[in-house]
């Protein structure tokens, strides 16, 4: 099959002709009919995860078809339309029997414990535990676009942070991440401020719900200016980026027990970041971290899309070939264009 590999963290990644994959007994093998570019494939690619081994292939948001099925599953066969949540359960220990698949004490995730979905074919194991059936009225780059940063914000926004009609919600980082959650706290019926350097970038998350923009570019204060339009601050903020400086406003801008959420990666050299505690224990405020979401959970997110509620095809930024992911791969911390990227030729 082909594939986009790398040798060598930083260096350029290669489209090349790599073994296809087999099920495990209670694995699958699915075919990848389009797979999302995100910037947790660009840390990987830098060297910040210590679960990668080289060679390997990036990409875990990924939506296609199920091609062959390991003996032991008996949920799935080939010809079934599927995706996966990026944080893959054993469903055997105690964090899966409790029904927080995400923070399974075993996990494994594609295109970083194990080569991902850059390529023709990815195997996945556990797929009973693990695989999302899609209805026929989604098509598979909007599936894919769900893998990792909508399921992670619809977690976020909705079990995590426990957004309620009427709330003000800040959301730091108007990316992918980002704009999935302006999109779905303002469906919860929640007022968004939404917070970004790119005016552009601010002009769609208005676009899609925000009631109110912040351009931290601009703004002498982004935490006063949140205050300031919200009342007394937000009852739920959220850092989409990853950054000491969007952690840190993501808590200052709560009002009184209110909650943050963390849901942009702190790596590398933004590992960690200063927290106002002072304010966290007066304001007796939750600090509250979100990795991605239980298959089971697809649901209840299934069911808003399809009454219209969310529209997660509007995210979606640009369509590219396997060929271009590589470009595209290195590219991203350049925060360049709106939504996502997804491949959808391969």
């Amino acid at each position: 099959m082909k594939a986009v590999l790398f040798e060598k963290f930083g260096e350029k990644p290669e489209l090349r002709t790599v073994p296809d994959p087999t099920p495990s007994p209670e694995g699958v093998v699915i075919k990848v009919e389009a797979t999302g570019l995100c910037r947790s494939d660009w840390h990987g690619w830098m060297g910040h995860d210590p679960d990668i081994h080289l060679p390997h292939v990036p990409g875990h948001e990924l939506a296609g078809t199920v091609v062959a099925a390991g003996k032991r599953v008996s949920r799935w066969k080939a010809g079934q339309r599927v995706t996966v949540p990026f944080v893959a359960a054993c469903g055997r220990c105690f964090e899966c029997a409790s029904g927080n698949q995400q923070v399974c004490e075993h996990q494994f995730q594609p295109g970083f414990t194990a080569w991902g979905s850059f390529a023709e074919y990815v195997a996945i194991d556990f797929a009973d535990t693990n695989l999302v059936s899609l209805p026929e009225t989604m098509d598979f780059a909007t599936a894919a676009s769900l893998g990792c940063r909508f399921v992670t914000s619809f977690r976020a926004v909705v079990d995590q942070g426990r957004v309620t009609p009427g709330e003000w919600v800040a959301v730091h980082g108007c990316g992918g991440v980002g704009l999935s959650a302006v999109m779905i706290a303002s469906a919860m019926g929640a007022n968004v401020v939404a917070v970004d350097l790119a005016e552009d970038k601010l002009d769609f998350a208005r676009k899609i719900g925000a009631v109110a923009t912040v351009n931290a570019a601009q703004a002498e204060n982004v935490v006063k200016a949140i205050k300031q339009i919200t009342n007394g601050g937000a009852h739920m903020s959220m850092d989409a980026l990853g950054h000491p400086t969007t952690c840190f406003n993501s808590i200052s801008c709560l009002r009184r027990r209110g909650r943050h959420v963390q849901v942009g990666l702190m790596l590398g050299e933004h590992a960690r970041a200063a927290v106002p505690m002072s304010k966290v224990i007066a304001y007796e405020l939750e600090i509250l971290g979100s990795h991605g979401m239980q298959a089971f959970r697809y649901g209840a997110m299934m069911e808003m899309i399809g009454t219209g509620k969310l529209k997660p095809e509007l995210l979606i930024g640009r369509t590219m070939s396997l060929e271009e992911a590589p470009a595209a791969l290195m590219a991203m911390d350049t925060f360049a264009g709106i939504g996502i990227g997804v491949v959808t030729r391969f």
